[in-house]
């Protein structure tokens, strides 16, 4: 018998395989000439170009840009919106918007205004007028508000305690409303630091409110300090001409000496802590703050948490 082992089958003794001949396809028949193969084509067995440099594996620090490229790419484009331009005025030369008038002389603030031209409570040459950007002749019109609105106004002059903010800071601050619930209608004029005391106005008028701390406001203030050192000529007359304070540059002022360690300083502007900041620039130690005249308004017997009524006429007058 003929022991050599068949192709395709595997003999028991030597486990070696033959493969079996393929059979040949129905299209590789058609093919004039021998088969194609394909070319291999990995990027192991491609040849490298000259001057072609590797491509390098990203790192942590480009999976990180890439995420921030992949973020900004997501993100919606916010639209800016566009400034509108200046409107031209539609009224005829040597007229006025009503509620710009009524704030101008001092009727009311312009907020104020448009509330009582809204209501239907002003008039002009006897007629009503509800819409704030009627036009006026100022020298010529008549301009009237319905009795008894503008009575509503009242104005308190109060001298505000040593310890307690003139509006909350923060949640836990304590604030003259606080203290005193029967201001709680009226809104302080001005700030007084929580270490100051003095007099300060509560009011619900919003032009006596603009004519005290507007910028263009001729009221002064005056301060009695008292500091830890001994005050010198030297330190007033630094203050009187004006000095630099952090960014700002304060106006000339009055200031003159009480006592060995107190004195007096007279203000025309009023920036946040202006008085405290020029003592520490001129290296004085303040230890008591006190402000004792609004304008015409002095303080006088006053003592920490009184308050009286200012009459109508005075209120005009700082108007003016």
């Amino acid at each position: 018998m003929n022991n050599q082992p068949k192709k395709g089958k595997t003999h028991k003794k030597s486990e070696r395989r033959f493969p079996a001949r393929k059979s040949v396809t129905k299209n590789a028949k058609k093919m004039n000439g021998p088969m194609k193969f394909e070319k291999n084509t990995s990027k192991r067995n491609t040849p490298k170009k000259r001057n072609e440099k590797p491509e390098r594996r990203m790192g942590k620090k480009d999976t990180i840009l890439k995420s921030i490229r992949d973020n900004i790419q997501k993100s919606p484009v916010k639209k800016v919106a566009k400034k509108r331009g200046i409107l031209p005025s539609t009224l005829q030369p040597g007229m006025e918007r009503l509620e710009r008038y009524m704030a101008h002389v001092g009727i009311a603030s312009r907020r104020e205004a448009k509330e009582f031209i809204n209501k239907g409570l002003v008039t002009v040459n006897g007629k009503v007028i509800r819409e704030p950007g009627h036009g006026i002749k100022p020298d010529v019109d008549k301009v009237k508000i319905a009795g008894g609105v503008l009575e509503n106004k009242e104005t308190i002059l109060f001298y505000k305690p040593r310890g307690i903010e003139t509006v909350k800071t923060s949640p836990d601050a304590v604030d003259i409303h606080d203290k005193f619930p029967q201001f709680k209608h009226l809104a302080p004029i001005g700030r007084l630091d929580k270490d100051s005391e003095g007099l300060i106005l509560l009011s619900n008028d919003g032009v006596l409110a603009r004519t005290v701390t507007g910028e263009n406001s001729t009221i002064d203030k005056e301060y009695r300090v008292t500091v830890r050192e001994d005050v010198i000529p030297a330190v007033l007359q630094k203050m009187e001409h004006g000095m630099k304070i952090e960014k700002t540059i304060t106006k000339p002022c009055v200031a003159k000496k009480v006592a060995q360690n107190e004195f007096a300083i007279v203000l025309h502007e009023g920036h946040k802590h202006q008085v405290r900041r020029m003592a520490n620039a001129c290296k004085l130690t303040v230890t008591r703050l006190v402000r004792v005249r609004i304008g015409e308004l002095t303080i006088g017997k006053m003592t920490a948490g009184n308050f009286k009524k200012i009459p109508n006429d005075l209120i005009l007058e700082m108007k003016k």
